[in-house]
């Protein structure tokens, strides 16, 4: 799951440097940013999903 192409992940670091070799120039800084920040987003969100359905099969909460 690690290498997963999110740029939070090492998977998006094979990404971009696959992205840089099509390109033959690195990606911008700015681009960088957001799809690291938009990977982190996502990656938090899974878990975030992942963990209220956890809580909501449990008997406490009605599961």
């Amino acid at each position: 799951i690690n290498l997963l192409p999110i740029p939070a992940l090492d998977g998006g670091h094979l990404a971009f440097y696959a992205a840089e070799a099509v390109r033959r120039k690195p990606l911008g800084l700015r681009s960088q940013e957001w799809a690291y920040r938009t990977g982190l987003a996502l990656v938090l969100a899974l878990m975030l999903f992942v963990t209220l359905n956890d809580l909501a099969s449990l008997p406490v909460f009605g599961g």
